[in-house]
């Protein structure tokens, strides 16, 4: 048995670096590399199917914003997506869920992504306002500003006020808040 799971890691290392290593050394040199120098933001979004399915009606939120477990309750329910019907035909759907779950925070090398993975062993939210990286980061918001401003009404809105949201970057030099026209609810 020893023998065979020593070939089986030895494959596997071959196949993943080309350098034999024992199965903990190549495990500990991967979480390593994850964990020194992941990527900024979080990655972009770079399918079509779901651009065109999901982005027609809003945001094309980055899968990387949400835990795996999150975008699979929120496929299951597109027949009734935040008081709209979202559902898709049964081939389109199915792209656009292997796309998110392939895509999902805590299965990629992003900062955001990473951070959006703590969840604290709650049920997965269905929103990312929900998650608690979400809340901290923007816990300084006037939400009655941003609903009172046309130009963003809602937190959900994310690239209201981060100019580069479709490239992935949330970063807090990138953020420009929209001013509300005089008359428009602001006083």
């Amino acid at each position: 048995m020893k023998s065979h799971r020593h070939m089986l890691c030895l494959t596997l290392s071959l196949l993943a670096g080309g350098v034999p290593a024992l199965a903990d050394e190549r495990e500990s040199y991967l979480q390593n590399k994850w964990v020194e120098k992941p990527l900024p933001g979080v990655a972009p979004v770079d399918d079509a199917r779901y651009k065109e399915a999901c982005g027609s009606c809003h945001f094309p939120y980055q899968p990387g914003l949400l835990p795996a477990l999150s975008w699979e309750r929120l496929m299951a329910e597109l027949s009734s997506h935040f008081g709209d019907h979202a559902e898709l035909p049964p081939d389109e759907a199915n792209a656009v869920r292997n796309y998110l779950l392939n895509n999902a925070a805590g299965r990629n090398n992003y900062a955001v992504s990473a951070k959006m993975t703590a969840i604290a062993g709650r049920e997965p939210p269905l929103r990312i306002s929900e998650l608690p990286y979400f809340v901290k980061e923007h816990a300084k918001v006037d939400l009655q500003r941003v609903k009172d401003n046309p130009e963003i009404r809602s937190l959900s809105h994310c690239n209201a006020c981060h100019t580069r949201a479709d490239e992935g970057s949330y970063s807090e030099q990138e953020i420009r808040i929209p001013q509300a026209q005089a008359g428009a609810g602001q006083p």
